[in-house]
């Protein structure tokens, strides 16, 4: 089933590339003839192939007629209906470099083609076809780091988190400008999530967390380990409206001291995610000596058949240049609340109040499947509210970065507040068990909440702080 859907989803990517229905005249002076190679190829060459090519996540490819020509009535119906490409944010809200909206222009071009029969069109028009580097889709990496064996997966039981270290065993500190997660075996990798794990001297005095403030993090929280899964307590406090509590909702993991130590978000991958691209200027930076930790998500429900095996990698690609911001993400969470069985509009939020004068580039919400919407707000020191996203229908198997065109400034103190809704109803066909309470964990038939922020920090400054010491001679 996810594969199916995913068969729509990954057909997301169609822009504007084409002006109008362009084609020869029909020879009895009808509308102008619209071909999969001069007009129609280029639009899936160029925004769809992604997905689309062979061994990727979509179940087809459009590299050729012969593959793409028999979805073209699906293709045609979802463009139709806007479902495809998809983008759940609220148009009215923030604006977005990468907006994947369809112009009608476009919506025409595919919409004639399919109506005057699909037709294939000179050979000689056709576009060279996109390349994809062995499944990457950031392109060749400079270097790609895989988990040192496979991890076997049994067909039945719940989910399970596991997580792998692997060294970079870079002698010098690095930055990237790009990072994808690439899983080995789709069938049961739900997600993989990359941290990086500093050595334990040297970079900021980072502390390793002691197996005491383990402990400690876990009373506070409630957390209780059910093999490798972390998970809520059902009867641990309910605090829905986490902007009310001294946390926000985050607990410790607010403590910047404390959550540094368990490492610094890298990047992600699930469902609909795209590769962790930055612009020119930025970057994530991996120390000398860094370890990369992949917390990886297997999920038995995907139609694996008999025990699975899996080796997935992460590819960096190097900034050409050393950047002037190092980008940072925050995790934005409520790990408190509590969604009440049948409820099908659970309100909750989750708050954090901005340390240092900064501009927001990225903005990722994260539910699960009984997440219905997610709304995230600044409210700025001087009275000013601002919506910097709304989705209004989230999907769990589409989860997208927004990467904003100009970056917001969002000066110190500002509070960024998170408002999600979930529906935990028999109304909700994604629903694991309308019958039952559910809190936060980690498998997908429990929830989350989180709205990642990426953003820079004002006073950094990094190519002017690299000329003033090599000047000092440092």
């Amino acid at each position: 089933m996810r594969r199916f859907w995913l068969s729509f989803l990954c057909f997301g990517g169609i822009v504007a590339v084409t002006g109008g229905l362009i084609g020869s005249k029909a020879d009895s002076g009808g509308p102008a003839t619209v071909t999969f190679t001069k007009d129609v190829a280029p639009i899936l060459y160029n925004n769809c192939a992604t997905c689309h090519h062979p061994g990727d996540i979509a179940p087809f490819s459009v590299l050729s007629y012969k593959d793409a020509r028999p979805w073209a009535r699906s293709i045609k119906e979802k463009v139709v209906s806007k479902e495809m490409p998809p983008w759940p944010a609220d148009p009215h809200f923030g604006d977005f470099a990468n907006d994947k909206r369809l112009s009608q222009k476009d919506i025409s071009t595919i919409t004639a083609w399919v109506d005057q029969g699909a037709p294939e069109g000179n050979a000689a028009d056709l576009p060279t076809a996109p390349s994809f580097y062995e499944g990457w889709h950031i392109g060749k990496p400079d270097v790609v780091l895989t988990m040192p064996k496979e991890y076997s997966l049994a067909p039945n039981g719940p989910d399970e988190y596991v997580y792998f270290k692997v060294p970079t065993n870079f002698t010098h500190d690095v930055w990237v400008q790009a990072v994808e997660a690439l899983p080995g075996n789709r069938k049961i990798v739900h997600h993989i999530i990359a941290f990086v794990l500093p050595p334990e001297k040297g970079f900021m005095s980072i502390i390793k967390p002691t197996p005491a403030f383990i402990e400690e993090m876990k009373r506070k929280l409630a957390f209780y380990e059910d093999g490798s899964l972390q998970l809520v307590k059902p009867d641990a406090p309910v605090i829905n409206d986490g902007c009310s509590s001294p946390g926000g909702g985050g607990g410790v993991f607010l403590d910047d001291t404390e959550r540094e130590g368990w490492g610094r978000f890298l990047a992600g991958e699930a469902p609909g995610t795209q590769p962790a691209e930055w612009p020119d200027g930025m970057a994530k930076l991996i120390p000398a000596g860094s370890t990369i930790l992949l917390q990886i998500h297997y999920h038995r429900t995907t139609g694996a058949e008999g025990v699975q095996t899996d080796r997935s990698s992460i590819g960096l690609r190097f900034a050409k240049e050393p950047p002037d911001k190092e980008v940072t993400t925050e995790p934005v969470v409520n790990y408190h609340f509590q969604i009440p069985a049948g409820a099908d509009n659970q309100e909750v939020t989750s708050c954090y109040t901005v340390k240092a004068d900064s501009h927001i580039i990225g903005l990722t919400p994260h539910m699960h499947l009984r997440g219905k919407d997610m709304t995230i707000m600044a409210y700025y020191p001087d009275g000013r509210k601002e919506t910097l996203l709304s989705v209004p229908h989230y999907s769990f198997n589409w989860q997208t970065t927004y990467y904003l065109k100009n970056p917001v400034e969002v000066p110190k103190d500002t509070k960024i507040v998170c408002i999600a809704h979930f529906d935990n109803s028999a109304k909700n066909k994604y629903n694991p068990d309308p019958t039952k309470s559910v809190r936060f964990g980690d498998p997908t038939y429990y929830e989350m909440m989180i709205g990642f922020v990426e953003y820079t920090l004002d006073s950094q400054h990094l190519n002017q702080d690299t000329a003033r010491a090599a000047a000092a001679g440092k």
